[in-house]
């Protein structure tokens, strides 16, 4: 047993003697391992790691003949010793500490090389039980983490088997010695290794205990978001940006999407990117969307996506320059070419033939994004968190995933919708629940008609409504996210020909309301629920 002396280089470099190594993952392990060995540097290891080692070759000194302890409880305690930890965790520099190692007879640890138990990929399986997801989170693993991380003046802490080459190249360069900025580079890794780490566990018992019909929204919230990608800028070029993902993922969305072509990814494609995608996971039958500004422009659903498409681009043609497009269907050959004959910025979808594939990336500037699986639409009975910034704080609500039953809508007019507006209101309330309040939708059955958008008013967004619609008003339904606090949005939309409304219902001048639609022969649906979107 060698104890290094009280001091370090004045280079703050440190000699790498001794190394623990301990991996679930064995990626790049042997050549790690091999390479340490070449070096005359000691490896500790513990079961499945140390026979791996030894079948490749490798001398490896078992973390038991250390201890003098035997692994016990199935493996559940192997290296909470204190021969162990006081070796890594001893400061090099204080003579106490290098008296007490030596007294009670403990070699150092300079580098511990750690990749925990595969919590994540556990419980990501759609077949795993909560049992066997416990028995995957690492207990000795991040003790050992946060040990040799917070001892970073004395010891490195490896995780990532991305540093593996980094190091073994330092040591090699330094005649087996790390310098501090390495240590320091890879202790603030280890750090947030762990804290992911944990931020997975947590978030997994937390959906455990929504399953179980307990609040969504903890005492505690824990983010725990990664730097998934550097932004050119952010809404405008002056503003610097980039995207975080979070810790884990409960559906495929756009911040974790495959971009298969184009141009980097913006801020405000992101957030129109992520709308699209919100409306498009609505509809069962082929649906697109079309979304500048965050706000749906033109929405079509039809038995053919290319018809789908084609309805949501007559829409509003102006507004589909420039936009982003959802789609729940892969872009066959047929629907390729017309989405060519518009510029359109980026498109999100559930795949792409190949001719179709091919077809788009002519246009070179645009991105294609893949959401695979597709999500399918949001559960009422696991809504998922919403999260928006204010200065000095975060709010946060379950998203809003309810639907309409339609055995609960009030036919409050005297005269009821057809079968025919019954269906074009329903196809236009789910697109008014993703339009900016106050929110009007005018719509036929198969498209969106005229959008009016985030007005201060509703009667001016019945208004912005029947000017932005591209054809006829006449025989369309209205869907609004609120109530009508006066009888004028009523009558500016039988004005523009409007047959039937949809709308929660709920204001002090209901009456008056409902005598306006009477005396316009419309029909009015009362849901009962709001879809303010801000």
């Amino acid at each position: 047993m060698t104890i290094p002396n009280a001091h370090r280089s004045d280079q703050g470099l440190v000699h790498i003697r001794r190394a623990l190594v301990s991996v679930s993952d064995k990626s790049g392990l042997i050549e790690l391992a091999a390479a340490l060995h070449d070096l005359r540097i000691e490896i500790l290891s513990t079961g499945g790691t140390a026979r791996a080692l030894r079948q490749a070759g490798i001398p490896v000194v078992d973390v038991a003949d250390v201890t003098g302890f035997p692994e016990m409880l199935d493996g559940r305690v192997k290296t909470l010793h204190p021969k162990i930890h006081a070796g890594i965790l001893a400061s090099r520099s204080e003579p106490e500490h290098l008296r007490q190692l030596r007294e009670h007879a403990i070699a150092p640890i300079d580098l511990v090389v750690i990749a925990l138990y595969p919590f994540e990929a556990t419980v990501a399986r759609t077949d795993v039980s909560f049992e066997e997801a416990v028995e995957n989170i690492d207990i000795g693993g991040p003790s050992l983490i946060r040990a040799a991380a917070k001892n970073l003046e004395h010891v490195a802490a490896l995780v990532d088997p991305g540093d593996y080459a980094r190091v073994l190249t330092e040591l090699r360069r330094n005649n087996s010695h790390l310098s501090r900025a390495t240590r320091l580079h890879l202790a603030r890794k280890a750090f947030a290794h762990v804290a992911r780490y944990d931020a997975l566990i947590a978030g997994y018992l937390e959906r455990n205990i929504e399953a179980g019909g307990e609040s969504t929204l903890p005492d505690v919230l824990d983010l725990r978001l990664f730097k998934a990608q550097r932004l050119r800028y952010g809404e405008n070029p002056h503003q610097r940006a980039a995207l975080y993902r979070g810790a884990e993922a409960d559906e495929p969305s756009v911040a974790s999407a495959k971009q298969l072509h184009g141009k980097e990814l913006s801020f405000n494609n992101l957030l129109d990117l992520d709308a699209a995608l919100a409306l498009a996971r609505e509809f069962d039958e082929p649906v697109a969307v079309i979304v500048k500004h965050t706000n749906p422009c033109g929405v079509g659903h039809a038995a053919r996506l290319i018809d789908a498409y084609l309805h949501a681009r007559a829409a509003d043609p102006a507004s589909a320059y420039g936009a982003v497009l959802g789609l729940n269907r892969a872009v066959d050959v047929e629907t390729a070419r017309e989405l060519s004959a518009t510029f359109v910025e980026a498109i999100v979808a559930p795949g792409y033939e190949d001719a179709a594939l091919a077809a788009l990336k002519e246009k070179k500037a645009l991105r294609l994004l893949l959401i695979e699986p597709w999500p399918g639409p949001m559960r009422p009975d696991r809504p998922g968190k919403e999260l928006r910034s204010i200065a000095g704080g975060m709010l946060v609500q379950e998203r809003d995933t309810i639907d309409l039953n339609l055995d609960d809508l009030r036919v409050v007019t005297r005269r009821p919708p057809t079968a025919g507006e019954m269906r074009a209101l329903r196809f236009a309330w789910k697109v008014a629940k993703h339009v900016k309040s106050n929110a009007i939708v005018l719509a036929s059955e198969h498209a969106t008609v005229g959008i009016g958008a985030g007005q201060m008013s509703r009667v001016d967004g019945c208004r912005l409504a029947v000017m932005k619609a591209a054809s006829p008003t006449r025989g369309t339904v209205l869907a609004s996210d609120g109530f009508f606090p006066f009888r004028d949005g009523v009558e500016a939309a039988a004005a523009a020909g409007v047959t039937a409304i949809i709308q929660p219902g709920g204001s002090i001048r209901d009456a008056e309301v409902i005598q306006a639609a009477d005396e316009a022969g419309i029909a009015m649906v009362f849901t009962g629920i709001r879809h303010f979107r801000h």
